[in-house]
């Protein structure tokens, strides 16, 4: 049985869920107001698709089986799945939803992709179904990290959570449930935290970029590509394991290692910022950089699989 995922807004984000989508063998229908879209798009599938072919295509997968229409409405009419992606402005989300709640069947899931605003309230205006419409958010480049963050908000019941697991586990998504409504999710407000003591340590002249990056990439990276945070720590107690770890090094938590506040964004600031990300670039350019970063993780992605052959979904472990 074929599937249809409906797009609205087709940038970086709308468009790797349109790979994504491709690759796993549904049709998508999409809807941008910009006349330049679908060449960006096609360009995007193009770029995105050689990543795809060696993590393995779904039968039916083709870039043919993509269509830009000129309307929400159009868009939506014979979605399964709708997923909305414009830019991260509360109102101007608000508006977009409510005319595709208006539009949609009100038994298909509507998921926004936002990375910080919390579902209820994206839901007021949606008046036919706002129960159905949800967060769920990814990470990008979408059609590869399987990630995504599902939220509910106070309209939404336990049976459109469920559906919403089905639909993204069909994408082969690995959907993590959120159990109450927060700005910025879960994986957001941990990338932010590493982020704002980043801007710190270049903001003090500590680090450079590069360096910081090296410290994540050789160091703490690695580990939780595999392990994430807590079971890092809990082997970090040896035998005993977290119950040790917490004894040995909790005091530590209350050193200020931390300066919790982000900087402010100076000129100064920003400049340096800008100037050690393009050193690190070292000429090449963004297309080259996704390139290499795309084959990295087709290869991570597999070895992750090796090492944790369990793990066919994130419920069973969260």
């Amino acid at each position: 049985m074929s599937h249809q995922l409906s797009v609205i807004g087709t940038g970086v984000i709308g468009n790797g869920w349109i790979a994504r989508a491709l690759a796993q063998g549904w049709d998508v229908v999409a809807f941008d107001p910009d006349p330049a879209a679908p060449e960006r798009t096609r360009a995007f599938i193009e770029n995105a698709w050689p990543s795809l072919e060696k993590r393995g295509l779904a039968e039916g997968a083709s870039p043919e089986r993509l269509t830009f229409v000129d309307s929400l409405d159009t868009a939506v009419e014979s979605a399964d799945l709708i997923q909305e992606n414009v830019p991260e402005r509360l109102e101007l989300k608000r508006e977009i939803l409510a005319a595709v709640d208006a539009a949609a069947d009100p038994s298909v899931i509507i998921g926004s992709s936002t990375s910080g605003f919390k579902p209820s309230d994206l839901q007021p205006d949606c008046v036919k179904a706002p129960g159905r419409v949800i967060v769920a958010h990814p990470f990008n480049p979408v059609y590869l990290l399987p990630l995504v963050e599902l939220v509910g908000g106070e309209a939404t019941e336990p049976a459109h959570t469920e559906r919403a697991q089905a639909l993204y586990q069909a994408l082969a998504m690995r959907p993590l449930v959120v159990r109450r409504e927060i700005e910025g999710h879960i994986a957001d407000r941990l990338m932010e935290a590493l982020w704002r003591e980043a801007l710190h340590l270049v903001n003090d002249g500590v680090a450079t970029t590069e360096e910081i990056d090296a410290a994540v990439v050789y160091g703490c990276g690695l580990r939780w590509s595999l392990m994430g945070t807590f079971l890092t720590f809990h082997l970090a107690g040896g035998e005993q394991g977290m119950r040790h770890m917490l004894e040995q090094f909790g005091p530590a938590l209350k050193l200020p290692w931390t300066k919790l506040e982000a900087p402010e964004l100076t000129d100064g600031l920003i400049d340096r910022v800008v100037e050690g990300c393009e050193h690190q670039a070292a000429g090449r350019s963004v297309a080259e950089l996704d390139h290499r970063r795309d084959d990295f993780l087709v290869e991570l992605l597999d070895l992750v699989q090796k090492y944790w052959p369990e793990a066919e979904g994130l419920e069973a472990r969260i």
